[in-house]
């Protein structure tokens, strides 16, 4: 991407009027942002779906102006402009319809694996999320997948911080420009993440700091993983909204379970209630669900004192699945000698343990 053609598409994204799937769509037809703001306003106004009110400010030489402050910027601070073609632009973020026209870069991001998913919760994540986020990430360790997140307080993070103990590239997406940080009290890590990964936005170094730019910056989130996985949340927040993106992205969602009395587990509990993700108990129900492979010379970390957890009942039914390796609700319940009902709820124990797995047509498996 030439300076000349950073500069005119920074100009076109800084059109108040046009979102990024009104600029593509005027990029594709034209052949180019420089085009687009050079073409006749006649001329744009046969596009289909373009109308006057789009359009309306879009020849204002404010925008070029803008445009080269950023530039400046840009060029003074080192910062990648990816343009939403290009080669290096994140190749899952280029399927989503509403993905930046430009994302900004900051760090030693290296995108070039298999595995990038997204962990999300709640703020004021409590000690058993931040617990079940460090021990999610140190089994998936040996994966090597890419932690994404926002870089926010609690869970984001929680799993940031994982990430760089355990050697893994995280990726931090901000919902404003690469001028500042927040919240400030993070700017001690900024070295380290930019070390191993680095940081993603669509803001300018101009943005104005706004709340609903968290809620901008959530699509970068669900658009460049694989799954996104909420560790808690309460009823409303915007790890549901990334959630919702991931969904309608076609993405993978996990989130974990929590007591129907607990308010920070109440929006992972909804999310699995209404099929919109699946339940996270273990941490390996991640590769497992996702299909990963692990190299030749690596093994999970798995720590597991099964025995220690399990009551009698739950014993049995462990045994009888270890040997068989997985079996029929009705099966086991025959095998075991114990009713139906019985064995559902014990089974929901289990798997809420991460002893066991549901599978499809009430099949089930030890982990």
């Amino acid at each position: 991407m030439t300076e000349n053609d950073l500069l005119y598409t920074l100009a076109l994204q800084h059109v108040a009027k046009i979102g990024d799937t009104t600029a593509k769509k005027l990029i594709n037809h034209c052949g180019s942002a420089e085009a687009v703001m050079k073409e006749k306003r006649h001329n744009l106004l046969k596009i289909d779906g373009i109308g006057a009110w789009t359009i309306s400010d879009m020849f204002l030489r404010n925008h070029l102006e803008a445009a080269e402050e950023e530039l400046k910027f840009i060029k003074d601070e080192g910062i990648k402009a990816l343009y939403f073609t290009s080669e290096e632009y994140p190749s899952k973020l280029k399927h989503c319809i509403d993905s930046p026209i430009l994302l900004f870069e900051s760090g030693n991001i290296n995108l070039n694996k298999k595995h990038i998913i997204s962990i999300v919760g709640a703020r004021k994540v409590t000690s058993s999320g931040i617990a079940f986020c460090e021990r999610l990430v140190e089994e998936l360790a040996p994966f090597d997948p890419i932690i994404v997140s926002g870089f926010a307080y609690g869970t984001d993070i929680t799993a940031q911080k994982a990430a760089l103990k355990h050697e893994l590239q995280t990726v931090g997406c901000l919902a404003h420009g690469l001028n500042q940080i927040y919240p400030k009290a993070h700017k001690k890590y900024v070295a380290a993440v930019e070390n191993n990964g680095g940081f993603y936005t669509d803001f300018w170094s101009s943005s104005v700091f706004d709340k609903n730019n968290f809620l901008k910056r959530n699509r970068l989130i669900a658009g460049i993983s694989q799954a996104t996985i909420v560790i808690e949340s309460a009823e409303k927040g915007g790890s549901l909204v990334t959630a919702d993106i991931a969904n309608s992205y076609n993405r993978d969602v996990f989130a974990v379970p929590g007591r129907i009395t607990d308010t920070q587990s109440v929006g992972c509990n909804n999310l699995i209630k209404h099929q919109k993700a699946h339940l996270l108990s273990n941490p390996l129900d991640v590769p497992y669900i996702l299909n990963w492979q692990l190299e030749d010379n690596k093994t999970p970390t798995i720590q597991k004192q099964l025995f220690v957890e399990l009551d009698a009942n739950e014993k049995l039914v462990y045994a009888f699945l270890k040997e068989s390796e997985k079996e029929l609700l009705d099966v086991i319940a025959l095998k075991c000698n114990m009713p139906t009902y019985k064995l559902a709820g014990i089974l929901l124990g289990m798997e809420l343990k991460g002893v066991v797995r549901p599978l499809p047509g009430k099949l089930f498996e030890v982990i």
